[in-house]
């Protein structure tokens, strides 16, 4: 199966490892990285986000280690629209979280109207925190908590670059 997924991933966390880990399971990976210009326009929140270079070299890290424990091919590409990679025909799976499942739904319209047989959507649910509501970059970003969830109040967060 041919899998799809896509993200800002800046930091990447156990949520997104949970995305990760479900789509190797299910087939060879490529995961959609939102461009620089894309980026901020996906955001719920106003916050930095760090370059496409230092998003992707994490994120090669996080998905090589993976494809070598599973036995799966994957590729990383560079998303300039929201619904991204998806909507081309050789996709099968679309791995999403929760809140993007409704993306989800718009692009298997988008294949509908393209031709294309609709993606399987595969829901994956979240990851929580210590504290018991979900990991999220964001509260990575802002001194809540660390990339596994753990309270970490003595953090004062990400600020903008200097």
């Amino acid at each position: 199966m041919m899998v799809a997924l896509g993200g800002t991933f800046d930091p990447i966390h156990d949520g997104h490892r949970a995305l990760f880990e479900r789509a190797f399971e299910l087939g060879d990976v490529t995961v959609g990285l939102t461009s620089d210009d894309l980026a901020p326009k996906t955001r719920h929140d106003e916050r930095h986000v760090r370059s496409f270079a230092d998003r992707r070299a994490d994120l090669d890290a996080e998905l090589s280690t993976l494809a070598e424990e599973t036995g799966q091919d994957w590729e990383i590409r560079e998303l300039s629209e929201p619904t991204g990679i998806a909507t081309e025909p050789q996709f099968d799976v679309l791995v999403v979280s929760p809140e993007t499942e409704t993306g989800g739904k718009r692009i298997n319209e988008i294949r509908r109207e393209r031709g294309y047989d609709p993606l399987e959507i595969e829901v994956v649910p979240h990851v929580h925190a210590d504290d018991g509501d979900i990991i999220s970059s964001t509260r990575i970003v802002n001194g809540e908590i660390d990339e596994h969830g753990n309270l970490t109040p003595e953090r004062e967060g990400r600020g903008q670059p200097s």
